[in-house]
């Protein structure tokens, strides 16, 4: 198979992520057919060692910081961003903002991502924890945790807090949870969906007023009994036993992009 056989499945993955990085969809195109014309005059800059998708990715990012951010090939310079979202995702640092892409949009694993940056999963860690807190600086939020395990409920709350949000209770039933939502209507939700009293966090959710939206934030160690596409389903869906990364990144990912995760069917 030819380079460019093996790179074009990839092109609108990295579309979205290059118009995410720059900012617009005119500038974020310039840059991937800038990677196209390098490829062009030196097909060895494609690194052979890792997955296609790494690959492309990593082969992007070099360009990428090769060049001054649209100001050089005549990339044009983005248009005034229009969304919170990408009003936000201006406002991120350089690398921690190509880290938090890779992981919270594109769906890398740490270690792949590590790959594409050229670094260490230590510093994509890193650059994922700043992120958040500079995320966190323009979305600060209130957060409900709804869970029953007290330990598994004290290091969701260390956290939320370490990336500058605030716990405004914890609820670990049906009751107690739309009791405090009610009470402090939170800015987001983290739910486990199997409550120790045979109560849901799932039906919890359902019982919020409809009146409120907000994003939330499922945790299950039984993921394959939501996501069964015969229903609504969550948008934000963490496993048991979690990695304390993943849950910074889904958190960052939900407030960023004001996502309101979809709640289950009745």
């Amino acid at each position: 198979m030819s380079l460019s056989e093996t790179i074009v499945p990839e092109l609108p993955y990295l579309r979205r992520f290059a118009r995410a990085l720059s900012g617009s969809q005119e500038s974020g195109d310039a840059y991937v057919v800038a990677m196209l014309e390098a490829l062009v005059a030196d097909s060895t800059i494609f690194p052979q060692t890792m997955d296609t998708k790494s690959a492309v990715f990593h082969t992007f990012l070099k360009v990428w910081n090769s060049i001054a951010v649209n100001k050089a090939r005549g990339i044009p310079t983005p248009v005034t961003i229009g969304t919170a979202p990408e009003r936000r995702l201006e406002m991120i640092s350089h690398r921690p903002r190509q880290a938090f892409l890779l992981i919270a949009v594109e769906g890398f694993p740490f270690d792949k991502a590590a790959q594409v940056l050229d670094t260490t999963v230590a510093e994509v860690r890193q650059l994922i924890d700043q992120a958040g807190k500079e995320i966190a600086g323009q979305v600060a939020t209130t957060v409900l945790i709804i869970e029953d395990e007290p330990l598994i409920a004290l290091d969701l709350a260390d956290l939320v807090s370490a990336l500058g949000h605030t716990v405004c209770a914890t609820a670990s039933t049906h009751k107690q949870a739309v009791a405090a939502f009610n009470k402090h209507t939170p800015g987001l939700v983290l739910a486990d969906v199997q409550l120790a009293d045979g109560s849901s966090g799932l039906d919890a959710v359902n019982d919020i007023p409809k009146t409120f939206e907000v994003p939330v934030i499922f945790i299950t160690a039984y993921p394959e009994r939501l996501l069964t596409g015969r229903r609504p389903e969550p948008t934000f869906l963490i496993n048991k036993p979690f990695q304390s990364d993943t849950v910074k990144a889904i958190i960052s990912q939900a407030l960023f992009f004001e996502n309101k995760a979809t709640r289950s069917a009745a």
